[in-house]
């Protein structure tokens, strides 16, 4: 049982997060890592369902994880809060919230694979929030395992600084000549030999055998030049010829890691159970403290224009942010990280944004599906709160007397939708309930109702996403509901500028009402924005009119546009107007700006949008052009076709329509030897025959 984080010195503590490419193996190392730090007896196996972090049904039947789990344990007089999160592209927004409040990540990569596609995207979101990483070169003991060309890839591909401190010694399965069989500790220079015997659990630290010798000097050579870039007091003992020692080594490594100028790379095989522990090592030697990091900023409530901060201090006033929300058997959990002063059970906290005081009765600290109520957790804390009511996934939580407003977090727009039509009115019930739960817990999971048919509808981020909700409703659930085929989430925007007056003389139950609004609307290009600016110097277009125009245009653009779908790229002007002293008022204002919003979607002609994914597909050389083919006739463009190892990349910007059921095609085209990831790239017009077909619905 792990110690009270309470009483773990903050300096000892780490938040970090396990992220990667899907199968890359982090739910494996993960694993070693809880079974090493004896958090568990047994080693979960992904496989075979038993994994400690992927708890949930639906994960362990695919053999993924979907949702992010935390664990804490204790390594080597350190208390490690450790977030273990999704690979795959469908639940990247898991990766984006946790990113958004851990103070270190280790990144794992497949030594065959190497650098892919969600690789380059998590490595993106960890650079937006400065997360300093450690790397480890997973699958060593794979055919086609090549160390030094993943090194490169991460240098290369991810414009990044890899120093490494640790070779592999061989590489590939064991029935090959030189496969895998342990790794060179370049700080100790010492060869660790892992006892498979106890799935690594056992090693020990020797003598760099002969043949190794040769490799070992040369990349010890090289890491030490690579930190002389960041140290002159390493660089005198280097150009003095004196011994540089290994705490030395580590400090400077540390100092470059946390200032983001470096990332130090380990390698190992997690299934074999060879390479964890230096990982594990590296993370309380190289990834930060709360301590270490600068003060958290945000702004107050009452002044935006007000910078507020926080120190990672128990007697600074109390601000955490709520990062996650999950499904608990007493009510909803909200995952919490503090990041100043303290919180207590059965105390009171001010969600700014609501302007609401939330009581909080129940503190737990979180064990993957495992809680402990706990009293009280202090700065640099990961938690669970029980008993929350105006709270969502984002929002912070402070101090009443001393209000700060944190950065929120932004997730990715959703791009796939289905219907979901309840059996009966007693199921239309639940169904509600049921997904505002699910909404809540996942901010890219949208719902709505159409209008005209009823039909609830969901949105999420891919076919995988819709497929785990409509599992979890008829499983999880037991609802009785008809699902219908996923759909793509179209945009719509305008062909090209057009200026258009809107409004007029109107009587309502014998009442007179005029307002006119002169309204210039434009499309802009390459954006998801929609922007209303009101440009009058009219005397005669009062300021409490201007925000009612404001308000009453965000609003119909939010509305959807002739297609029902929602509007992006457009920019609303309003450049003046008529009014009546006597007669203008809210609802003519309302009725004008309504008015002219249908105008301008008539007369700029609107544009249809699609969303284009961007696919990076391996596959053996044989299939690259069976592979091509296949995506020509789904509309899609191949950007470029490089080799990566033993494998071939295709790189392809498809649309989203003609990949429903993609990964099941391309196994068949490739006898199962292919795989293939995919994010969203960027909307696109429609063809003309995918716009005829909803002018027809």
């Amino acid at each position: 049982m792990a110690k009270s984080q309470a009483t773990t010195p903050r300096k000892d503590l780490r938040n970090i997060g396990v992220i990667a490419h899907i199968d890359a193996g982090k739910t494996t190392v993960t694993e070693k890592m809880l079974y090493y730090s004896k958090f568990v007896h047994k080693v979960g196996m992904v496989d075979a369902g038993t994994t400690v972090t992927d708890y949930d049904p639906e994960e362990r039947e695919r053999g993924i994880t979907i949702t992010a789990a935390c664990v804490t344990f204790e390594w080597n007089n350190h208390t490690i809060n450790l977030i273990d999160t999704p690979g795959h592209v469908d639940f990247t927004a898991e990766v984006e919230r946790s990113l958004r409040i851990l103070d270190g990540g280790v990144v794992v990569f497949s030594a065959r694979e190497g650098v892919e596609a969600q690789s380059e995207t998590v490595w993106r979101q960890a650079d937006k929030y400065h997360v300093p990483r450690i790397a480890f070169i997973n699958k060593m003991d794979r055919e086609g395992a090549d160390f030094y060309a993943v090194v490169d890839d991460i240098e290369k591909r991810l414009n990044s600084k890899p120093v490494v401190v640790a070779i592999p010694v061989g590489a590939g399965p064991p029935h090959l000549p030189g496969a895998f069989r342990g790794v060179i500790d370049l700080v100790e220079m010492k060869q660790l030999t892992f006892d498979s015997e106890t799935q690594g659990k056992e090693y020990s630290a020797g003598d760099i055998e002969e043949e190794m010798l040769e490799q070992a000097e040369l990349y010890r050579e090289k890491m030490l030049d690579d930190l002389s870039m960041f140290s002159d007091e390493l660089t005198e003992l280097l150009l003095s010829g004196e011994e540089v020692t290994s705490e030395m080594i580590r400090k400077v490594l540390r100092d470059a890691t946390i200032a983001d100028l470096c990332v130090p790379v380990f390698c190992g095989s997690a299934l074999d159970g060879i390479g964890v522990q230096p990982v594990m090592d590296g993370v309380c030697y190289y990834l930060p403290a709360p301590d270490d990091l600068p003060p958290i900023e945000g702004i107050d409530p009452d002044h935006p224009e007000k910078i507020e901060k926080r120190k990672l201090d128990e007697n600074e006033p109390f601000c955490g942010l709520i990062f996650k929300i999950v499904a608990h058997s007493h009510g909803d959990m909200y995952f919490v990280r503090v990041y100043s002063g303290k919180l207590n059970a059965n105390s009171r906290a001010l969600n700014p944004r609501e302007k609401q005081k939330e009581n909080i009765p129940q503190l737990w600290r979180i064990q993957a599906d495992h809680n402990t109520l706990v009293d009280s957790v202090s700065a640099g804390d990961i938690c669970g709160v029980i008993g929350l009511r105006f709270s969502v996934t984002g929002d912070t939580l402070c101090d009443v007397k001393h209000p700060i407003l944190l950065e929120s977090i932004t997730f990715p727009e959703t791009v796939v939708s289905m219907a979901i039509e309840p059996e009966s009115s007693d199921e239309d019930k639940k169904l509600k309930q049921v997904l505002e739960s699910m909404r809540k817990q996942d901010p890219t999971f949208q719902t709505s109702v159409n209008e005209e048919t009823g039909q609830t509808i969901v949105s999420g981020m891919g076919e995988l996403h819709l497929e785990v909700v409509k599992h979890r409703l008829l499983r999880e659930y037991k609802l009785k509901v008809r699902v219908r085929e996923p759909r793509v989430s179209y945009r719509e925007t305008l062909q090209k500028p057009t200026d258009v007056v809107g409004g007029g003389e109107r009587v309502l139950g014998g009442v007179k009402h005029f307002a006119e609004l002169n309204v210039h609307a434009e499309p802009l290009e390459d954006s998801q924005e929609v922007i209303v600016q009101i440009a009058s110097d009219d005397e005669a277009f009062l300021p409490e009119w201007r925000e009612i125009v404001q308000s009453a245009l965000k609003e119909e653009t939010q509305g959807g546009g002739m297609l029902g779908f929602p509007v992006v790229g457009v920019k609303l002007v309003v450049t003046g107007g008529a009014f009546s002293e006597a007669d203008t008022d809210e609802p003519a204002l309302r009725f004008a700006a309504s008015d002219a919003w249908r105008k301008a979607l008539a007369s700029g002609k609107i544009t249809l949008l699609e969303p284009i994914m961007r696919q990076e597909i391996q596959t053996p050389d044989e299939y690259v052009g069976d592979v091509v083919g296949d995506i020509n006739q789904r509309r899609g463009v191949v950007v470029q076709t490089q080799t990566r190892g033993q494998f071939a990349v295709v790189e392809a910007e498809t649309p989203l329509s003609n990949l429903f059921g993609y990964s099941s095609a391309l196994l068949g085209l490739t006898k199962g030897r292919a795989s293939c990831s995919m994010e969203l790239a960027k909307y696109g017009p429609a063809p003309a025959e995918v716009v005829k077909s909803f002018m027809l619905e």
